[in-house]
């Protein structure tokens, strides 16, 4: 069909150069006819092209975790939204909560499994928030947001609020870098005293982690 047109175009343009080599004079409304025609020719072409070659918009891909809870899911899919993309960095934050609290929200130091009120010493939460600004901050978030400090969304929320978190934030958006680099930024967020395990986890969770097609 393509070719047809351009022959048709061909043809029309042939016409109009014999026209203008044995005609004298040629009328201005022969012309404007013929580029009409040449026009409405053009057109016919350009959409047979878009036709035969169509554009497909290319789908969005996000990281997704095997295996996690509907907690961790919900870190890694905040993680993502927030522009930190390497696989990496985001295994560091997850194994570091992992250490912290096993995303577990109502959980006071040592282990006790108690609302936030009932929390009186060390820290509480899924980052453990322990030093003073810290813990009472979760409360004064919690007020102004109509949340509950001891539930995850509150917490979790708060946590990109905190200025240890701001100061990370973007140094963690640099993809290709090394375990140690990401770690570094996690101790300085969390400020902890053992590291742990935290690293071993940071290994777990990139295994599990693959890449999931997003809905259109």
């Amino acid at each position: 069909m393509l070719k047809n047109l351009t022959t048709v175009a061909v043809s029309l343009l042939g016409m109009a150069a014999t026209s203008a080599a044995t005609l004298p004079t040629p009328s201005f409304a022969y012309t404007s006819n013929l580029e009409s025609k040449l026009t409405e020719v053009i057109k016919i072409q350009e959409t047979a092209t878009k036709e035969v070659a169509p554009t497909e918009k290319t789908k969005e891909k996000r990281l997704t975790c095997i295996g996690c809870n509907s907690n961790e899911l919900t870190v890694l899919n905040a993680l993502q939204e927030r522009g930190i993309t390497d696989k990496l960095a985001l295994a560091t934050v997850m194994g570091n909560i992992k250490q912290e609290s096993q995303f577990i929200p109502d959980i006071c130091e040592g282990g006790s499994r108690v609302s936030y009120s009932s929390c009186r010493s060390g820290g509480f939460g899924i980052i453990q928030f322990t030093s003073s600004d810290r813990f009472y901050g979760l409360g004064e978030h919690a007020k102004r947001i109509g949340g509950d400090p001891s539930s995850f969304d509150t917490q979790l929320d708060y946590v990109f609020t905190e200025k240890q978190w701001q100061r990370i934030e973007e140094k963690l958006k640099l993809p290709n870098q090394p375990i140690n680099f990401y770690m570094r930024l996690a101790h300085s967020w969390l400020g902890w005293g053992i590291k742990g395990p935290r690293e071993s986890y940071a290994y777990e969770y990139l295994k599990r982690f693959t890449y999931q097609e997003l809905p259109s």
